[in-house]
Formats: C-alpha cells, structure tokens, sequence
C-alpha cells in the first residue's frame, strides 16, 4: 500500500459544529485516518489533515465534498485568507519517495468525481496541473471568490472538470498533487497591516525574496496583531528558522518586534529539528542523532548536517 497524505483546507474556521461535522465525515472513513484539525477564526479557514492509500482518500473527501457544499455558502463568508471555494484547496503528497505519479492520478480522479458527482468546477494545480499556468495555486486563486463568474468566462481558466460557471454557494475548488510544505505564520506585535504586508512582499521568492517562500500579510483576531503568513514550500530550500529571521529582520526595519510562530496543521520533524538546532548551536547535527528516527523501522535518509549560527 501506498501511503498518502491530504491536506484539504475548508473555508470555515468559525462554527465549530460545522467544523465537527466535516472532521465526523473524513474520519468516518475506513482506511482513511483523520490524523489533525486546524481552524483559525481569523482566516475563517480549517485544515484537515489524513493518511490513507488512493481509495480510501477518495471516499473520505468525497464525503467531505459533500459535507461542507451542504454547510458552507461563500456568499456569507469572510475571512482574511484568499479563497474560491467552500473545499478551496486539496492537494495530495506522497508519503513514499516513488509515490508522486500515484497522487497525480488520485488527484485527477478525485477532480473528475468532484465535478461529476457535485457539478462543481475543478482546476487541478501544482504537479497535477495540465498547463504550466495552472501549477501556481495563487494564480487559479486571484480575484477569489467574488470576481471567479468573470474569470470562469475567459477561454484560459475555464476549468479542467465541471461547468464553466462557479456553483452558486460553494464556489469552485483546487485539486492537485505536491511535496510537503510547511505553513507557518510570524505574528507581529503591530496592528499595521500594511507592514505585514511590505514584509511579505520582502520575503517571498515571487518579489525577489527567500527561496521557495510564499507570504501574504493579513489580520489576526487581535487589531493589534498582525501576521506574515507563509507556506515554505521546499523547507530544504528555506528552512524555518531562515524565513522566521528573515521575517524578524525586516520587521525590525519597520520598528516592530515578532510576537510568536505558529504552525498551521503537521509539520514533518525534517523540518523541525534543524531549527532546534541552529537555535542550540549544536554542531554537526542531522536527523541520524535523534533516536526516534534510529529505532527498527523508522529510520529515515540522513539530513544535511546543520551548521552552527554563527
């Protein structure tokens, strides 16, 4: 069996009932284990995380589908994340290092009984995605939700399954197939937006910034805090503790020191732990010295050794 993890992300982050219930309908599922929920009422958004081989993962987030199209109209939603649909994003990572064609197709197949089963529009994105401007997920997302019944009606983003029309309350959906990334936010200890959003732009690589980072600068619950939210999308790149000083840096440019972090659903502990030791200063370190992953069974390829901060 081929172990695959989904990560799809809801556009409710607020009802907890509503929440409950979609996490009650994917871990329902034999074969398909709901592993994490993750909500933030500020992004209006949840974070499902599951494991499971092709079939079971189909028929958890068909179910899903179904749960949140029956719960969710976008027509009364607001959040500060970007967003086109009720299941705005599912993307599929292999877990096994030969396992990426096999979410390429689940991804395509779940896209198909998407919009079969619900009428709803599919875009398949990343490396599931039929055209190069469709591998960006940022680019298939652009003008949300509000303005997607005039996107729909250019040629190029008429979707890949499904009516050319966005359905009426759950919008369209993002169905793709990636490597792991991490999700990971700076809080600020400012309620000025616009810093956020001038660090963000600093950061990510399509400004000129770090290395395979995505950010966007948002509001946070709290109108004194805001927040640099960032997917670091090839950790091996940008590992956390570079995005997190890059981020510290520039907000101290701005006169603003960092709150916290956060991560937002699993992080892998490749990501982790080389973090925990830049910030040790432990020489030498890879993920060979941690025990968990030396027992029968676990052990994992060596990590580059991290280097002392210096």
């Amino acid at each position: 069996m081929s172990l695959i993890e989904a990560v799809p992300n809801v556009s409710e982050g607020r009802r907890r009932d509503v929440v409950d219930a979609l996490a009650a309908a994917v871990g329902g599922v034999p074969g398909a284990t709901l592993l994490d929920t993750c909500s933030d009422p500020a992004h209006n958004r949840s974070v499902f995380t599951l494991v499971g081989d092709a079939a079971a993962l189909k028929s958890a987030l068909l179910e899903l589908y179904a749960a949140a199209l029956a719960r969710i109209d976008l027509r009364a939603h607001s959040g500060v994340h970007p967003r086109i649909g009720a299941v705005d994003v599912t993307p599929f990572v292999p877990l096994e290092a030969a396992g990426m064609p096999a979410c390429v197709a689940l991804a395509t197949e779940l896209g198909e009984a998407v919009a079969r089963r619900f009428d709803l529009p599919v875009y398949l994105y990343e490396r599931a995605a039929r055209t190069p401007d469709r591998r960006r997920l940022e680019l298939i997302r652009r003008g949300g939700f509000e303005n997607l019944g005039t996107k729909m009606r250019r040629p190029e983003w008429r979707p890949d399954f499904g009516p050319a029309a966005p359905h009426p309350t759950g919008g369209a959906t993002a169905i793709g197939a990636r490597r792991l990334l991490v999700a990971f936010n700076v809080n600020l200890d400012s309620g000025d937006l616009d810093v956020a959003r001038r660090i963000a732009r600093a950061v990510r690589t399509s400004d000129g910034g770090l290395d395979a980072v995505k950010a966007i600068g948002v509001r946070t619950e709290s109108p004194e805090v805001v927040q640099v939210s960032m997917n670091l999308v090839d950790f091996e790149r940008t590992p956390l503790h570079e995005a997190f000083e890059a981020v510290r840096r520039e907000a101290a440019r701005h006169g603003v020191e960092v709150l916290n972090s956060e991560v937002v659903g699993l992080v892998p502990a490749a990501a982790l732990l080389p973090a925990a030791a830049r910030a040790l200063r432990i020489d030498g370190f890879n993920l060979r010295r941690v025990l968990d992953h030396r027992l029968p069974g676990r052990e994992t390829s060596p990590a580059p050794p991290v280097a002392p901060e210096t």
